[in-house]
């Protein structure tokens, strides 16, 4: 279109082989794509429908460019990435994001029909093809892995990092508020710990599967523009195989269940500016645990019940808001 809107979510274009993550390549090798893609240290393989403070802050939706990858042998590998780079704005962690700047928030003050929530600062969706000037984000990783041969118990270390310019400001559909350094000030004071526009994080994975049992690990540490912050994630999931004892249209009927439970935290080192902040929930201490049980209908088919419970501190103490989901998936 002549806006050049962005609504796919994977690649247009991939030349070479991109590893299978259940089993080890058997050579060297090598691969580039181009088009809409997910961060480099992203859990694609989630046992929630629901997302976690640092997959929702950091690497939840998909950035624009280039990445390639080289297999140095069976056991090491190398990334690198060069991208349009996600645009900084804020979200609740939520399901229900929140109205912020949104044209029902500003027709309906004090009441929109979803309220602002209790946002965090995220990596937004990348929403154009406009030229990014000097913001692009380019991005780097290095990972050792081991299986067996049929890939059912693995273990896998990544570590990686990503660098870029902030915007003084990114326009963003729908919302009366900007993106990048925009949102760390207007329409308040400043932090008093901001200067400069770099953005800069670091961080490590680490995936461990055993047969049915999986664990998913995260560490990054981010500086925006002088506001360091760290995420801590942990996701437990265990894969039941259930016999069977019914079956429909010639598929077993609940093949499978399986129970899940996650911790997340985000750990900002800065405060807030004495006469008022943009959100002032951007530099509380905030830790959320998930649990749910995902359960096979049949192939193809599973409905995932979840809670969500969040706790974050505040000025005046500590403060919580929990989230119950229910999500049935159908893939044709």
């Amino acid at each position: 279109s002549t806006d050049h809107k962005i609504d796919v979510d994977e690649a247009w274009l991939r030349l070479g082989r991109k590893d299978d993550p259940g089993r080890l390549p058997e050579r060297w090798g090598g691969y580039l794509e181009i088009g809409k893609l997910p961060k480099l240290e992203r859990q694609n393989d989630r046992h929630l429908e629901s997302y976690g403070l640092v997959s929702t802050a950091f690497n939840r939706f998909e950035d624009l460019g280039l990445e390639a990858g080289v297999d140095l042998g069976r056991h090491a590998y190398l990334r690198a990435s060069y991208t349009r780079g996600n645009p900084l704005f804020m979200r609740d962690p939520n399901a229900l994001a929140g109205d912020n700047g949104t044209p029902a928030s500003v027709a309906n003050p004090p009441h929109p029909p979803l309220h602002s929530g209790v946002p965090i600062l995220y990596d937004a969706e990348v929403e154009d093809l406009g030229a990014a000037g000097n913001h692009e984000e380019s991005g780097a990783a290095a990972g050792v892995r081991f299986a067996n041969e049929d890939g059912s118990r693995r273990v896998e270390l990544l570590a990686y990092g990503y660098r870029r310019t902030l915007a003084a400001r990114v326009e963003l559909e729908g919302t009366i508020y900007g993106g990048d350094l925009d949102v760390l000030s207007a329409p308040f004071d400043p932090y008093p710990q901001l200067h400069g526009d770099d953005k800069k994080e670091v961080g490590g994975n680490l995936w461990l599967y055993l047969d049915g049992l999986s664990f998913f690990g995260q560490y990054v540490d981010q500086d925006v523009a002088g506001l360091v912050r760290k995420g801590y994630e942990g996701e437990l999931a265990w894969r039941f195989e259930l016999p069977l004892f019914a079956s429909l249209a010639g598929q077993q009927l609940f093949p499978s269940i399986a129970p899940a439970f996650r911790y997340s935290k985000l750990d900002p080192q800065f405060t807030n500016p004495a006469r008022g902040t943009p959100a002032p929930s951007f530099a509380w201490e905030w830790t959320k645990t998930d649990a749910g049980l995902r359960i096979g209908i049949v192939p193809g088919t599973d409905l995932t019940l979840e809670h969500a419970h969040n706790k974050f501190r505040t000025k005046a103490g500590w403060r919580t808001s929990d989230e119950t989901l229910a999500t049935l998936r159908w893939r044709m």
